[in-house]
């Protein structure tokens, strides 16, 4: 009652629902994607490189949108660009170059003269968000939605088969490569509501949540929005109620979604498989 008398009240809490609920909706988009390529650590890798551009747009004075969306592409061209041309593999190249921009914007956020603004960004403070931030967020995600619905043949098929759609004469590179520019719209979106550090939370949790109730490919991606906006809200709720740190109650209420699926899901729930197993 108190969180709704609040929502009638306040236009700081109005942006961070609207806010919140589109991220968890476009997240769940994107990490459906993220789940079937196997590519988790990339969405890590890409979360923790946005640093060092938030560290100069903020030193600059600028939005911080744009140093995070320049370092977020460099970091997916850059892991590309050494699994391509070395002996190095993926997950190698993930970890040497995600790890190395971290390294950096940690140095440059030391030169900053206040950290409360990058704490927020670590961590987030979705009750914080500006009006431009919420907008920022929104033509995100409508972009990102638009682009993934243009191209939905093409990641299917790239996604469950790479030999087949290179056969059909699909540019599987690009592809991926496209994917990982989306991945980085996402990310950066998110990083008032939940923060770098929580970020890949939000891609991967609830895409995972959805993949263990359903084989299909876009029932899994509604899903995923779904239970993205649903931890969204209950985060927030939780988050204005308690006074507790926004992203992090967002995630926890994903990953108690999370394990419910996980214990009772049909046929991919331990439980069911259990009873299953006795019945047998």
């Amino acid at each position: 009652m108190l969180f709704l008398e609040g929502l009638m009240q306040y236009s700081f809490l109005q942006k961070a629902l609207i806010t919140s609920v589109t991220v968890g909706i476009v997240s769940g988009v994107i990490g459906s994607f993220i789940i079937l390529r196997g590519m988790s650590l990339m969405g890590d890798a890409i979360s923790h490189a946005v640093l060092p551009g938030v560290a100069i747009s903020y030193m600059l004075g600028m939005n911080f949108f744009i140093g995070a969306a320049t370092f977020g592409i460099a970091a997916a061209l850059g892991i590309g660009f050494v699994n391509q041309k070395s002996r190095i593999k993926n997950d190698t190249a993930i970890g040497i170059v995600f790890s190395a921009f971290f390294a950096l914007g940690i140095i440059l956020i030391s030169f900053a003269k206040s950290s409360t603004d990058l704490y927020h960004i670590l961590f987030g403070n979705v009750l914080a968000v500006r009006s431009s931030d919420m907008w920022m967020t929104i033509i995100i995600a409508v972009l990102v939605i638009s682009l993934v619905a243009l191209f939905y043949k093409e990641f299917l098929v790239s996604s469950f088969d790479p030999v087949m759609a290179e056969a059909y004469g699909l540019n599987v590179r690009f592809l991926h490569y496209f994917l990982m520019l989306l991945l980085t719209l996402v990310t950066v979106s998110a990083l008032q509501t939940v923060g770098i550090i929580l970020v890949v939370a939000m891609l991967i949790t609830p895409a995972a949540t959805a993949y263990l109730l359903t084989n299909k490919l876009s029932k899994m991606i509604m899903l995923a929005s779904s239970f993205g906006a649903v931890s969204a809200i209950v985060g927030l709720y939780f988050s204005y109620i308690f006074n507790l740190a926004s992203g992090a109650a967002m995630v926890l209420v994903a990953t108690i979604l999370f394990f419910i699926a996980f214990l009772f899901a049909p046929k991919q729930g331990i439980l069911f498989s259990k009873k299953k197993e006795v019945i047998e």
